[in-house]
């Protein structure tokens, strides 16, 4: 995070995660991917956090791997050295999915590759009119599936529709995205971050741990095995919550007819 290749804006609960490499059109570098790690990884335990932004810099949310970027380790073969540099940037998307905190991206220009799944591994999207995605690696010899796009896509979007772009490589545009319901809603470039940072006021109108669990809840339950798992997973969340102080104090500021005022307790 030194080198700037992120940087992180505070508003109040709200986390605005910044890409911050225009000049290359923030293409993931060792660095990028690092700071990213390490902030994904740490919010478990920064629940004074409640929801995070997920942003880039310039005119593109991401343009994938900086193929530049990634120094060589002499002493590792070639497949070690590629298997280190896959591993890494997968684990930011499994680390977008595991923290608590809802993740809501706001993206413009291109979303390639590893850009792409940045997209997907969040939790809301919202697109500028030039917002550009594809899984670029079928193009350079490699499968289309990567970095989570197997996983995540045909959940967001149907299996036809994720075979047709993962299959292929072609580009995604917004107004597709918005057709297929990946992206909510999509909104100019320069009203992308008030979108976010009102939605995540909403969130925050919520109890902490009813929205913690409840990103839990979906993370799980999309893979549920059967309809009684759902349910019993929602079922066990309910009765945790109903026996918090929050659920008391959301009952009586109800009554008085004011806003709660939650205590995470």
């Amino acid at each position: 995070m030194t080198e700037q290749t992120i940087t992180i804006t505070s508003h109040g609960e709200i986390e605005v995660v910044a890409l911050n490499r225009p000049e290359r059109l923030n293409a993931m570098d060792e660095p990028l991917i690092a700071a990213l790690l390490d902030y994904f990884t740490k919010l478990p335990d920064r629940l004074a956090v409640r929801v995070v932004i997920l942003r880039g810099e310039g005119r593109a949310f991401c343009a994938g791997l900086d193929l530049t970027g990634w120094p060589r380790d002499p002493d590792a073969g070639p497949v070690h050295q590629v298997w280190r540099t896959q591993r890494m940037i997968a684990s930011v998307m499994q680390a977008m999915r595991r923290c608590p905190q809802p993740v809501i991206a706001c993206a413009q220009g291109p979303a390639c590759g590893g850009g792409f799944s940045l997209l997907l591994a969040s939790d809301v999207r919202y697109a500028a009119p030039d917002l550009r995605m594809n899984a670029a690696y079928i193009k350079i010899g490699l499968g289309g599936c990567d970095m989570g796009a197997s996983y995540f896509l045909p959940r967001l979007v149907g299996a036809s529709v994720a075979a047709e772009y993962l299959l292929t490589g072609k580009f995604m545009t917004a107004d597709k995205a918005l057709a297929c319901g990946l992206v909510s809603e999509v909104v100019p470039t320069e009203e992308l971050l008030d979108k976010a940072l009102a939605l995540a006021g909403e969130m925050l109108l919520t109890a902490p741990m009813g929205l913690r669990l409840t990103k839990d809840a979906l993370n799980l339950n999309i893979d549920a095995a059967s309809m009684e798992h759902a349910f019993a997973i929602e079922d066990r969340q309910q009765v945790m919550l109903s026996g918090t102080a929050d659920t008391v104090e959301a009952r009586e500021a109800f009554f008085e007819k004011r806003p709660p005022v939650w205590g995470d307790r």
